[in-house]
C-alpha cells in the first residue's frame, strides 16, 4: 500500500512495477522509478526517508555486479532518463552534466568542440558518468589521465532525506574549504544520489598512436628491464599496460606477454617518442606500431573485454572481475600468476606499469572461479596489496569478502555513513564492510 502512494506521484511511464524479477547480479528493486528531474529524485528519497524504505541506484547497469549483499531494495531509482549537458564553458574547459548521461554521449558532444573528459572507462556506450564517478572508475590510460577524482571539480548531490547540497565548484581553480568531492567519489552511492557532475576538460590531442611490444615467455627479465628504462626516461606515455598472454591473444592474436604503450600529443612529439621506444626495444620481441585509427579500434575492443552488468546472463559460465592494487613492478607478478592459472579457468589480466592497478577477468565454473579468486587474494596480500571484486553473481558475493578485509580506519567510514544516512536508505550493504 505504501509503495502505491509513491506510484501515484509519478506518470505511468516513469514507474515499472513488475515485482521481484530475479537478476543474476541482484541489486534489484520491487519497483523501478525513472525520474527526469532533480525534483523527482528528491521526491523519491523524501518518500523513502519518511516511510522507512530502502533505495538502490542504477544508471546504465554496467556495475550491477559490483557490491551489494541484498538482492532487493524496496525502490530502484534509475537515472537512465536523467540525462543531458547542463552547462559547457569551452573557454574555461569545464562541463556540467547530468548523472545518467552515458560516457560516450558526453564525449561525442565534447568532440564537436575538440575537447574531452580525460577518463577511459569500460563499456563507454552504457556506463553513465554518475556510475563512473560513484565507483571511481579508471582505465589503462590512468597513467596519463589520472582517476575520476582528478577530473571532478564539483558535484550536486541529493542526500538520503531529500536535502540538496553542492560540493566543489564550477571552475578549475577552486580551493576554498574541504574537498568534499572526494567523500562521494568512490562511495558507491551510499551517501547520496549524485545528480550533476562538473568536470575539467582537456583538448583532444592532435595525434595518437599505440605501440604493441610482444615478448616471448622466456624474456620476462628483458621485459622488466625495458619497462624500468622507459619509466626512468623523459618519455610520457598515456598508458603502459601489460597484457597477459590470454588477453593479448584475444586482442592481437599473439599469445605472448604484450606491452601496450600509448602516446597522445602533437604528432612530432608522438613520433619522437615512438623513435625512442624503437631504440631501446630488446632483440627477440615483436614490435607493432598502430596509427591513430587502428589505435582507436584497439582501445574500443579493449574496453569491452571485462564482464558487464548489461550483458551478463545466467548460464554454465560464471564471470568475475577483480581490481587489484599493488606496488608498481609487482604488476608483473600478478599478471604472471594469473597466466599460470589459465588452465583451470579462463583468466585475462592486465596491469598498469606506472600506477600499479591490475584488472583481472575470470570465466569458468563457479567453483573454479571462486578458487581462483581466493588464490589471487592470497597472492595480493603477500605482496602488500588489495583485491576488490568488481563483478560477481549475487549468490557468490555472499561467499567471499568483495571489498577485502576491513581497514583500520573503517570506524571513520561507518561514522560518516551514520551521520549522512542513519537509516541506511541508500544502496544498503553495497560498500565496504556491508555498509
Amino acid at each position: 500500500m505504501i509503495l502505491t502512494e509513491l506510484i501515484s506521484l509519478f506518470p505511468e511511464e516513469k514507474v515499472k512495477t513488475e515485482g521481484q524479477t530475479n537478476h543474476l547480479l541482484g541489486n534489484n528493486g520491487e519497483m523501478t522509478v525513472f525520474p527526469t528531474t532533480e525534483e523527482e529524485i528528491t521526491q523519491v528519497l523524501k518518500f523513502a526517508d519518511q516511510n522507512g524504505k530502502k533505495v538502490s541506484i542504477i544508471g546504465g547497469g554496467t556495475k550491477r555486479g559490483f557490491g551489494g549483499l541484498t538482492e532487493y531494495a524496496d525502490i530502484q531509482l534509475s537515472l537512465a532518463h536523467y540525462t543531458g549537458i547542463t552547462e559547457h564553458t569551452p573557454g574555461d574547459m569545464t562541463v556540467t552534466v547530468k548523472a545518467g548521461t552515458t560516457f560516450k554521449e558526453l564525449q561525442d558532444y565534447l568532440a564537436k568542440h575538440r575537447q574531452k573528459v580525460s577518463l577511459d572507462p569500460s563499456w563507454p556506450e552504457y556506463s553513465t558518468i554518475g556510475g563512473i564517478i560513484a565507483s571511481n572508475e579508471s582505465g589503462p590510460k590512468r597513467l596519463g589521465y589520472g582517476s575520476s577524482r582528478d577530473s571532478v571539480i564539483g558535484l550536486r548531490i541529493v542526500y538520503p532525506d531529500g536535502q540538496i547540497i553542492r560540493s566543489g565548484g564550477k571552475v578549475v581553480k577552486n580551493v576554498a574549504g574541504y574537498d568534499m568531492n572526494k567523500l562521494f567519489i568512490g562511495s558507491m552511492g551510499t551517501l547520496g544520489v549524485v545528480t550533476e557532475i562538473t568536470l575539467k576538460l582537456r583538448p583532444i590531442p592532435k595525434y595518437e598512436s599505440l605501440i604493441l611490444l610482444s615478448f616471448p615467455i622466456e624474456m620476462q627479465e628483458e621485459m622488466s628491464l625495458f619497462v624500468i628504462n622507459l619509466l626512468d626516461s623523459m618519455m610520457e606515455p598515456i598508458a603502459l599496460e601489460l597484457l597477459s598472454p590470454a588477453l593479448s591473444n584475444r586482442l592481437t592474436h599473439k599469445e605472448m606477454y604484450t606491452l601496450a604503450i600509448s602516446f597522445e600529443d602533437f604528432e612530432p612529439s608522438v613520433r619522437y617518442q615512438e623513435e625512442f621506444i624503437k631504440s631501446i626495444v630488446p632483440d627477440g620481441t615483436l614490435f607493432s606500431l598502430l596509427p591513430q585509427a587502428e589505435a582507436e579500434l584497439f582501445w574500443d575492443s579493449f574496453y569491452k573485454t571485462a564482464p558487464s552488468g548489461v550483458s551478463s546472463k545466467p548460464g554454465s559460465v560464471t564471470e568475475a572481475a577483480l581490481k587489484i592494487g599493488v606496488k608498481n613492478l609487482d604488476v608483473f607478478k600478478i599478471v604472471k600468476e594469473c597466466a599460470g592459472m589459465h588452465k583451470s579457468v579462463l583468466i585475462e589480466a592486465h596491469g598498469g606499469l606506472g600506477h600499479g592497478l591490475c584488472q583481472v577477468t575470470l570465466r569458468g565454473s563457479s567453483n573454479d572461479v571462486m578458487n581462483a579468486i581466493e588464490r589471487i587474494q592470497q597472492i595480493t596480500v603477500r605482496l602488500g596489496g588489495y583485491t576488490i571484486i568488481k563483478h560477481l553473481p549475487y549468490a557468490l558475493r555472499h561467499k567471499t569478502e568483495v571489498w577485502g578485509e576491513k581497514p583500520s580506519y573503517f570506524f571513520l567510514i561507518q561514522g560518516i555513513k551514520a551521520a549522512i544516512d542513519p537509516k541506511s536508505i541508500l544502496n544498503n550493504k553495497r560498500y565496504l564492510g556491508g555498509i
